[in-house]
């Protein structure tokens, strides 16, 4: 891989531009449809470089949430590993946000990838399959801030109580019952 972070922008962005139209970019056939979640309509995909003095990485990617495995492949076959996933409560947007964090060790890249979701139904697919590592990070996302990752093997709480029904990440949080 050439070590420069060129490269690895774009890929990501041949791919986005190469990949299929999504909810947020197909036109509704008409009423008979189920409107999507708000989230669809204001989410674009998107490749930044990042200033890494000021934002402690140097690549940041946007996806919708069906694009997420397939980001996940792409940083895979760039060299990356999984440094971390977790959640953010945007809760005034009603969305919750999904952060990944990749590193190259090679070249010392930090890699963000990010999607959201409507924070009433907030779902995704699971990444566990392209990196094992996201196994544990999905499901501490999932304990904390109520985040459902898909196809993921075991979403039980390992922190909190196993019967526990809240998400103490959550900013509208009052406390255990």
């Amino acid at each position: 891989m050439n070590s420069d972070l060129s490269t690895v922008k774009a890929a990501y962005e041949q791919w986005l531009a190469g990949a299929p139209a999504g909810p947020a970019d197909t036109p509704s056939a008409g009423p008979e449809q189920t409107p999507e979640p708000p989230v669809a309509t204001v989410l674009v995909p998107r490749v930044r470089e990042a200033e890494f003095t000021r934002e402690g990485y140097h690549l940041d990617v946007v996806v919708r949430p069906d694009q997420v495995v397939e980001a996940a492949k792409i940083a895979d076959r760039l060299g990356f590993s999984i440094d971390a996933v977790t959640g953010v409560d945007w809760i005034r947007e009603d969305q919750m946000e999904i952060v990944y964090d990749f590193h190259h060790r090679l070249q010392g890249w930090r890699l963000v990838i990010r999607t959201r979701v409507p924070r009433q139904q907030p779902e995704l697919p699971s990444i566990h399959q392209v990196f094992p590592g996201a196994n544990w990070h999905e499901r501490e996302t999932h304990e904390f801030f109520g985040i459902r990752f898909l196809g993921h093997p075991n979403l039980t709480p390992f922190l909190l109580p196993e019967d526990a029904t809240y998400h103490p990440l959550r900013k509208d949080f009052q406390g255990a019952a």
